[in-house]
């Protein structure tokens, strides 16, 4: 009877051997998991968004020795160029990762554009307080509920205006002008408020659009209009920062949800430090390419105190429209200083 109890035990512990073996070898499979990731990047790859893209590949390829491969797509090649699409792919997991505007973002979900209101920011010093602050934990949760999982904040820098029509130094340059603006309604809003004739279009479609002439001109920040080569085809930018223009290294939230812990701190990692040389690249690039449009032509303007202040009381109607859509706690945590 000893020796029965004795068989069972054994039979016991040898079964228990077994079992944490399986359950061992299921965890180092996951750990193990091979992955063939597709971004996309809403413009070229001579952009410091492209930049920040390849250096997350290159990143992720070096740590886990090839096996997380990033495959790139700029200019939004795996949305026919709407970045709309882009967004709405990734919240889907269509698209595994982005990086985009928060701006586009707000054709999920209005909240999004309290980032970009009008005249929010005075300086970089001011925005780097809010997206390392209250404000960017809030958004973070946002991106959350429309199945994004946002790795980190990057720079689009402020946006700027350009046109071929004439020099914009105040609100009574401005109207009339045929301009195009993302296609989210706050900026249609916006731009209504100011007087101007606002075309929403794909940003793929502008520079053709420029040139023959079906729009007066666009608003962007620097970098895109310098690496588009909008001075080709527009003579005039005014330097007023009037639209802050964060970017979203985001991750589909189920993938991102379905990786090894491990995984998911290696993405973490490696997706902040990439956002983290966007905008530091950004920065250092921003004042050689100013010099270089001036050299190339293109007429820049920076109005003046009194010039700004017309302009932010011309769009004050736009913060009492809005005020209930981005919701007071998330409105509060952007204006905090």
């Amino acid at each position: 009877m000893k020796k029965s109890k004795r068989s069972i035990f054994t039979t016991i512990g040898l079964s228990a051997v077994l079992l944490l073996g399986a359950c061992s070898g299921e965890e180092s499979s996951a750990e193990d998991k091979e992955y063939n990731l597709k971004m996309s990047v809403t413009v070229s790859d001579s952009s410091t968004w492209y930049e920040a893209a390849e250096k997350l590949k290159k990143d992720l390829e070096e740590e886990t020795d090839g096996r997380i491969n990033l495959e790139l797509y700029a200019n939004e090649q795996l949305s026919g160029g709407d970045s709309g699409k882009a967004v709405e792919g990734l919240s889907k997991g269509t698209i595994d990762l982005t990086f985009n505007s928060t701006i586009i973002y707000s054709i999920l979900d209005d909240r999004f554009g309290v980032a970009s209101a009008p005249f929010l920011f005075n300086n970089l010093d001011e925005v780097d307080k809010v997206f390392n602050g209250d404000g960017g934990e809030q958004l973070k949760e946002v991106l959350s509920e429309k199945g994004v999982q946002a790795l980190g904040f990057g720079e689009n820098g402020f946006r700027q205006l350009t046109n071929s029509v004439r020099e914009v130094k105040g609100p009574e340059d401005i109207k009339g002008l045929k301009l195009r603006i993302p296609g989210i309604t706050m900026y249609t809003d916006l731009y209504r408020e100011l007087g101007t004739d606002p075309v929403t279009m794909t940003f793929s479609e502008v520079f053709t659009a420029l040139q023959q002439g079906t729009i007066d001109g666009q608003e962007n920040p620097i970098d895109v209009i310098y690496s588009s080569k909008l001075n080709e085809v527009q003579d005039y930018m005014t330097m007023w920062n009037y639209s802050y223009d964060p970017l979203v290294l985001g991750m589909n939230k189920k993938l991102y949800d379905s990786l090894s812990d491990s995984d998911k701190e290696l993405f973490d990692r490696l997706g902040k430090e990439a956002a983290a040389y966007q905008v530091e690249q950004a920065r250092e690039k921003a004042a050689t390419q100013i010099e270089e449009l001036k050299a190339s032509g293109m007429q820049l303007y920076e109005p003046t105190e009194e010039e700004l202040a017309a302009f932010k009381e011309s769009v004050q109607p736009l913060y009492d429209k809005y005020k209930d859509i981005w919701g007071a706690e998330l409105l509060e945590a952007f204006q905090k200083r």
